[in-house]
Parts: C-alpha cells; sequence; structure tokens
C-alpha cells in the first residue's frame, strides 16, 4: 500500500492547478525587525526567519528615515557619536547576516522601508533614479507606464533598490551590459562618514568619472555607507517571447555556451535525478508582437498554507525514514507540474501554449505571493516562517564560463552513481543554471560566468542531518574548492565563502575603496567581517558541518550518533563530508 502521506501529497499537487488559479492574495509576509518595548532592544530576521548559523541579530535601536536629510543626520550622529550602523530594507532576503549589527548596546539598524518616495523617470535620457528603498516591483512598473523598459533583474522581486545593488543581484545574460543589474547602474549616491568641519557626514555622488569608489560602490554589501539614490540606465520598452524546451540532459556541458549566446536572456534549469534539461529560450520581442503573457514562477505564487505545511511534512517523514524512493515520486510530481503548467508562465490568465509573449516589465521577474491582505490567512509565501512550511537550503556558486562545463561532467559522474539521491534536489527547482557577464564593479563577477543555484531540504534542528547530505557537500565543496567558484553575496552557506577575498582579483581595490569611505568602519561588524574574510576558517564545534558552518575534518564535526561521518568524496575525493554510514563508527 502507497503511504498515506505521499498520497496525500500527489492528491494536493494534482489539484494545485485549480486552486492557483483561485488565489489572488496572500497573507503578508512578516516585517524583518522586531523591537521589544521592555528591554529596549531590535531583533532582526531575515524573510525565512532564520539565519545561517540560527543566532538571532540585535540592535538597540531601529530607525525609518523618510527623506536623505535624515539618513544624513544619522550617518552624522553615529559618526561623532563612535555607533555601529546597519541598513536593511523592507525585505530582508538576504541568508548570510551581512545586514547584521555590530554586537554591543550602540548599534543602530536604519530601515530604508519608509525610504521609497522618489521614481523620477528621465524619458529622453533613458534613466530612472529612485531612493534605494523603492521595491523592485514599484520601480519596474513606472518605468514600463511610460514606455520604457529596466534591462536585467533578479528574478525574485521582492528587494528593494539599494539592497539588490548591495548584494549584486541578477538575472540571466551575457549580451549588453548583462545580466546583473550593478551593471546598469549609472549613477549612485552614497552617504558616509564625514570630518567634523564636514558636519560628520557627507554625499558621495558617484558615477563613472570618479571609478575608483563608483566601482567599489556598485557592490557594496553594505559596509561603505548608506545608498541613497541610484540612476539606472533604460530602453525603449520591448517585450519577451519565451519557450521551455524540456529534454534530455545528454550534452548539457556541452550546449550550454551556444544557449547563452544565442537566446539574450536564457537560462538552464537542469534535474539531474530525471536526465532532464530543461532550456529557456527567451528572447526579446518588438513591443508590436502579440501577446499580453505574465511570468508568475511557481514557487513565488501564493500557496494554500494547508499545502504549504503537507509537502513539509512528508519530506520531514520521507526524510526520517531514509526514503529515497518517497522523495523521487515527489520529485517526479513536481517536474510533471512545472512541466504542464510551464512553471508559472502565462499566455493570460492561464497557460494556452508556447511561446509565451509579454511586455519585459512582466516578463522579467515575479512574486506574487507578496501581495497580499491581512485579512487572508489561508495563503501564503511556502517559506513564511509563521506557518511551518518549507525551509531550506539555498547554495549559489558562479564560475568562470571556461570552468563550468569540467563541473558538470563531475557532477553528472556523482549523479551517475545513484541518481535517486538527487531527487531531495528535484523536489525544489533542480540545479538552475543562469549567466552573468564580467563587470568593472570590484565585487562583481571579473569574467563572464555561468551561476548555478540549488536549494535542498534543511531539517528544523542545527543538529539534524539530512539525507543524502554528503551529495549536497560534496557538490558544494567541488564547486567552491576544485572549481574556485565565487558564492553569491546574498546566498549560501558560510563554507561558501573560505578565501573568498582571493577570488576577487579587485579585492583589495574595494578594502582601499572601503578605507576612504568608512575609516572609522562604521558600517561593518562581526558578521560581515567574517564572511569577507573567509579565509579565518569555519567553525570547531560538535555538529558544526550539519549547517556549513564548517567543512568537517572529524567525525564530531558531523553526527556519529546519527550514523553520519566525516568521509572523502566519492567523485571530488579532496571533499570531507558527513555521509550516513552506521557500520563505521569506531
Amino acid at each position: 500500500m502507497a503511504n498515506p502521506k505521499i498520497a496525500l501529497f500527489l492528491f494536493l499537487i494534482t489539484s494545485w492547478t485549480s486552486i492557483t488559479i483561485m488565489i489572488s492574495h496572500a497573507m503578508p509576509p512578516p516585517p524583518p525587525i522586531q523591537c521589544n518595548t521592555r528591554t529596549s532592544s531590535c531583533t532582526l530576521h531575515n524573510s525565512y526567519g532564520i539565519w545561517g548559523d540560527r543566532k538571532d541579530c540585535y540592535a538597540s535601536r531601529v530607525i525609518y528615515p523618510t527623506t536623505q536629510d535624515q539618513l544624513l543626520s544619522i550617518v552624522a550622529d553615529a559618526t561623532k557619536n563612535k555607533h555601529k550602523l546597519k541598513v536593511v530594507s523592507k525585505f530582508s532576503h538576504t541568508i548570510p547576516k551581512f545586514a547584521c549589527p555590530a554586537i554591543g548596546n550602540s548599534s543602530v539598524l536604519v530601515s530604508t522601508e519608509k525610504f521609497n518616495s522618489k521614481i523620477d523617470v528621465n524619458v529622453d535620457g533613458l534613466t530612472v533614479t529612485v531612493d534605494s528603498g523603492v521595491g523592485l516591483r514599484d520601480l519596474i512598473n513606472k518605468v514600463e507606464d511610460v514606455g520604457l523598459s529596466l534591462v536585467a533583474a533578479p528574478y525574485w522581486e521582492g528587494v528593494s533598490v539599494g539592497g539588490l545593488i548591495s548584494s549584486g543581484a541578477h538575472g540571466s545574460s551575457w549580451k549588453g551590459n548583462g545580466g546583473a543589474v550593478h551593471d546598469h547602474v549609472v549613477n549612485i549616491d552614497i552617504i558616509v562618514p564625514g570630518l567634523q568641519n564636514e558636519g560628520f557626514a557627507k554625499i558621495l555622488h558617484l558615477d563613472a568619472t570618479n571609478n575608483e569608489l563608483f566601482d567599489a560602490a556598485k557592490v557594496s554589501l553594505g559596509t561603505l555607507g548608506i545608498i541613497s539614490k541610484v540612476t539606472l540606465s533604460l530602453e525603449k520598452g520591448f517585450k519577451r517571447s519565451i519557450t521551455l524546451n524540456f529534454t534530455d540532459d545528454v550534452g548539457l556541458e556541452d550546449r550550454f555556451m551556444s544557449h547563452a549566446k544565442t537566446h539574450e536572456f536564457g537560462d538552464i534549469t537542469w534535474y539531474p535525478s530525471k536526465h532532464t534539461a530543461v532550456y529557456r529560450n527567451d528572447d526579446r520581442v518588438p513591443l508590436t508582437t502579440k501577446g499580453d503573457g505574465t511570468n508568475d514562477f511557481l514557487g513565488f505564487q501564493s500557496n494554500l498554507i494547508a499545502v504549504s505545511k503537507t509537502t513539509r511534512a512528508t519530506e520531514k517523514a520521507l526524510e526520517n525514514k531514509r526514503n529515497v524512493k518517497g522523495k523521487c515520486a515527489m520529485a517526479s510530481s513536481f517536474i510533471g507540474y512545472k512541466k504542464l503548467i510551464a512553471n508559472g508562465l502565462k499566455n493570460n490568465l492561464i497557460f494556452t501554449g508556447y511561446p509565451v509573449i509579454g511586455r519585459q516589465g512582466k516578463m522579467q521577474t515575479s512574486g506574487s505571493c507578496l501581495y497580499s491582505s491581512t485579512r487572508d490567512i489561508l495563503n501564503a509565501c511556502a517559506w513564511d516562517p509563521r506557518i511551518n512550511g518549507l525551509v531550506f537550503y539555498e547554495s549559489t556558486a558562479i564560475f568562470p564560463a571556461e570552468k563550468f562545463a569540467n563541473f558538470i561532467r563531475d557532477v553528472k559522474k556523482l549523479r551517475d552513481l545513484n541518481p535517486d539521491n538527487f531527487c531531495g534536489i528535484d523536489i525544489y527547482n533542480g540545479i538552475l543554471i543562469r549567466f552573468i557577464k564580467a563587470s568593472t564593479a570590484y565585487l562583481g563577477q571579473p569574467v563572464d560566468s555561468v551561476v548555478i543555484d540549488f536549494n535542498y531540504y534543511r531539517a528544523d534542528s542545527a543538529m539534524t542531518p539530512r539525507l543524502n547530505q554528503d551529495l549536497m557537500e560534496e557538490m558544494e565543496q567541488m564547486a567552491f574548492l576544485k572549481y574556485e567558484a565565487r558564492p553569491h553575496w546574498a546566498k549560501n552557506r558560510k563554507v561558501a565563502f573560505t578565501k573568498v577575498e582571493k577570488k576577487y582579483k579587485y579585492f583589495n581595490k574595494f578594502m582601499a575603496a572601503k578605507l576612504k569611505m568608512d575609516p572609522q568602519n562604521i558600517f561593518s561588524s562581526e558578521w560581515s567581517n567574517e564572511l569577507l574574510f573567509g579565509s579565518q576558517g569555519g567553525e570547531d564545534y560538535n555538529g558544526c558541518a550539519l549547517e556549513g558552518e564548517c567543512i568537517c575534518s572529524a567525525h564530531r564535526h558531523c553526527s556519529p550518533n546519527n550514523g553520519y561521518f566525516c568521509q572523502s568524496g566519492l567523485v571530488y575525493t579532496q571533499a570531507l563530508v558527513c555521509r550516513y554510514s552506521p557500520s563505521s563508527y569506531s
């Protein structure tokens, strides 16, 4: 007899088509900052409700400025009184703790949630200037309303302009200025500490004429100052035409390069356990092309809370029973459903066939679960921490293009040992492959690059190992150590940042610019320093490898009581991973 939890899950998935069509709102995401009036302290969470090390971030207070003058006053006060500052957006989607204030009683959080009133479009000059707290969707809509288009954007629209610039957020493109948003920046206004005769704070107006500071500020990680305004380049409005081609993954390592060069916004989703690659043929077409399509990506749609909870409960049960076949059944259901509905692409209200053609503003990014009604208690983003829904890791590695084919070959070797062991990745989004062009930003990509993202199950407890975690760790170490991939600044576990400063040829120039802009290190903290200077090594405590806080070098770094021991990788034998092997205990 089939497992009843799996049967229920499959029923919910097959019913999802009619369910998601009816959903138009969701419970709003929780605010990232919570303050306790009794203790006069504030706690910062990311949108997932959990940081990489599961430790909370605290600040003595939070300020919500609404004007640039107020930002200037905040930085002046911090400089004069030697307070530490960190900036956080309304959304707080970063996984690493760059936004966490320094430990102590004088740390202040500056939220840009209410600094979001200005969006000034220069139609003739093809630019737009915005307050740093403006949300990406508001920016896109304003630009599209006047017949223009923003070319690059991340796939998730729940970000602020300042946040996406600071963290190196990107879409997918090797054409033009590329898929990274910071490479479309024309000007940045950033507020930094000043001398006493400067009022202890000043506004730097940065552009290509002062490229030393400009190239540092384009990906600043919030460590240089407070970005107040950003000017982005625009283009005349256009549409996009998208077709998803589900096919065998044979030759993926030989095809990815030509796919990137052929399709302006193309990407590839790889489901290793199913030997399936989905090539997204994604190109601009004239505005006159017929079509009013929308990209409403399945993973970013509102979900019935009951569905999210059941999905999580099912995966937890499968993890506890080490039921790989059950995970593969889940993966097959998800992939089949995605194919059926084109993963959320809609010709109008529903998907009726390829190609899906629509305005750039409707096709480049999505996040419908953000738009909410406080009266709705049935629907939410699937990862909302209040609903006991999805909890996952997200690893993102950025490769020099010429090294990526060999990485694919190594992953295929690992997969071919037992394809079912990769079903845990394929339950989520498989391995998403995107493309970023070389950048002049000091902490941008130094060469044309290929980006992979993959999500996978995260346990409720930091000390609970997960099914097939050795394969995820081997892939992670293969990427970051063997192929010297660079981490996405807003994603990843701590181990991904090992020796990160050595992977950016302009890292020293970034630090020199930081010394000029923030000589007192007002915008640094223990958390951001730990990530920027990753060569200091990982943690050393029992179980530290389970959360990616260290690479194991002893069995105690794994979970020997649960049968997980530190062993060598299967394909990348220099890797050290936590593998389930109960007979290994000695």
